[in-house]
């Protein structure tokens, strides 16, 4: 029996030892595959650490090249626009392949050929001989014929100086010093100042230095060279400062006379005043052209010329600033407009250039509808069902889904302003509009590009007393132009006037 127990305990021990073992392998298993486990998760949490760093930096690197993108973009259509301005290089771009031959075709049906009129005055005639032989194979020579032939030219100048024996005297009643005067001098200095350079003299370095655009270095050995007078540029600059001193009653006569005017065509360009940045802004009228110098291209600086409530018609690019005139009927630049579709159809591409294209057409369409008013080819009825149907194909241009950054940017800037991109042809029927409104800021910018040019040469003034005097002079230049005025003449006549104001008025008239 005992031996039985011990037996079937035996038994029991092995089939214990044996479950043991079982479960020991088992266990063994179990672990190995949980090692294996953790094993491949952290190898996963590992890779996708890795892959997530990875899209993190591609991330970065995708927002930095959207952004280098978009400021390389910004760069090239500033250099774009920069390319179309006055201020760039001397360079229209490669030649065309085929180029038409310069002057003018030849055939009657091209008109009449010019040619210099018969000179009303002679003041010498010389008679030009036949030889006694012909020069190229000795043979007697029989006249045939007399030709006449005509030569205008510049003969030699000499210095005019002129000597003013100048009366001084004191008044009896009031001690007061009095001095004589010419009707022909053109200043009251005498002593160490008596001895003065003409005002015609005056008038031509003007002309020379602010149209021309001439240094007075340049003038002062131009004036020795060809008229044998002794000048020096700092004598230039101190008269030329006079010079404007006198036309200032004129100048602020022109200034009356832009705020007069119906419609103004303002634009400015940059300069330099003393080496610092400044704006040249011109302000075009019917009969009349202002110019200032002034540190700001703001608001202040036209409101100061027009006055703040002004309310004629002003035609002008997009420039901001204008907008505040909140009185006036605004015309924007077609032409600016036309270029900036044109801008954009050298970059895009596929559906990017239908918007552009499309408001193209309208504004040419604006313009040739001018044309066939002017040529009384429509009515002013049909005139305004006209601007209707171009304002109704503009809403449609404007209300489309633009995706090209460019053409959204230019759709903002209409929508702004298609209030004012048809008042020149509004104001054709306007009876209350005593002018004509132009489409374009074409006499703005006429009368900006000679100060542009004088730009190149001077680079603008050295000081604010120069700045003031160009505004000046070029104003008044501008001006007499306009009027069909000789500037010299009146500059001359300025100088030797003893009221600049009195003279101013009467002699630009209303």
């Amino acid at each position: 029996m005992r031996a039985r127990l011990e037996e079937e305990v035996q038994q029991l021990r092995n089939a214990k030892r044996a479950l043991q073992a079982e479960a020991n392998r088992a266990s063994g298993e179990l672990k190995e595959k949980l090692q294996a486990t953790r094993r491949s998760l952290r190898a996963e949490t590992r890779r996708a650490n890795r892959e997530g760093a990875r899209a993190e930096k591609l991330d970065r690197q995708l927002k930095a090249a959207n952004k280098e993108l978009k400021e390389l973009r910004e760069k090239l259509e500033k250099a774009q626009r920069e390319n179309k301005r006055q201020a760039t290089p001397f360079s229209k771009g490669d030649p065309k392949p085929d180029p038409k031959k310069p002057g003018r075709k030849k055939g009657a049906k091209y008109g009449k050929r010019g040619e210099r009129p018969r000179p009303e005055r002679i003041d010498e005639i010389f008679e030009s001989p036949l030889p006694e032989a012909c020069p190229d194979c000795g043979g007697a020579v029989v006249e045939t014929a007399v030709h006449e032939q005509f030569v205008t030219d510049i003969p030699p100048v000499q210095p005019h100086t002129t000597q003013f024996n100048v009366h001084v005297g004191c008044c009896e009643k009031c001690g007061k010093r009095v001095q004589g005067r010419h009707p022909r001098q053109h200043s009251d200095a005498l002593g160490a100042a008596a001895n003065q350079i003409g005002p015609v003299a005056q008038a031509l370095a003007a002309h020379l230095n602010k149209l021309v655009g001439a240094s007075y270095v340049k003038i002062a050995d131009f004036f020795l060279a060809a008229w044998g007078i002794s000048v020096t540029p700092s004598t230039l600059t101190r008269a030329l400062k006079r010079l404007a001193d006198k036309g200032d009653p004129a100048y602020q006569q022109i200034a009356e006379a832009i705020r007069q005017s119906p419609a103004v065509y303002p634009d400015e360009t940059g300069w330099k005043v003393g080496g610092l940045k400044s704006w040249l802004w011109a302000f075009v009228g019917e009969d009349a052209t202002l110019y200032t110098i002034q540190f700001s291209r703001g608001f202040e600086v036209a409101a100061a010329i027009l006055g703040e409530d002004w309310d004629g018609a002003l035609g002008h690019d997009g420039w901001a600033p204008y907008d505040r005139f909140s009185d006036a009927l605004h015309q924007q630049c077609l032409g600016h407009l036309l270029r900036r579709c044109n801008l954009i159809l050298e970059s895009a591409t596929r559906g990017a250039v239908r918007f552009p294209s499309a408001i193209k057409a309208i504004l040419k369409d604006a313009l040739a509808l001018r044309d066939r008013h002017e040529a009384d080819e429509i009515t002013d009825h049909g005139l305004l069902s006209a601007i209707g149907r171009l304002e109704a194909r503009l809403e449609v241009e404007l209300a489309r889904s633009l995706s090209y950054e460019p053409n959204r940017k230019f759709a903002a800037h209409l929508r702004k302003h298609k209030a004012e991109l048809f008042t020149f042809l509004r104001l054709r029927v306007c009876v209350e509009f005593k002018g004509e409104l132009e489409a374009t800021n074409w006499p703005a910018e006429q009368a900006i590009r000679p100060a542009v040019i004088n730009r190149k040469t001077s680079g603008g003034n050295r000081s604010p007393v120069g700045a003031v005097t160009q505004a000046v002079l070029t104003t008044i230049f501008r001006t007499c132009q306009q009027r069909k005025l000789d500037p010299i003449q009146f500059l001359v006549g300025l100088l030797r006037s003893i009221d600049p104001g009195q003279y101013s008025s009467t002699a630009l008239g209303p």
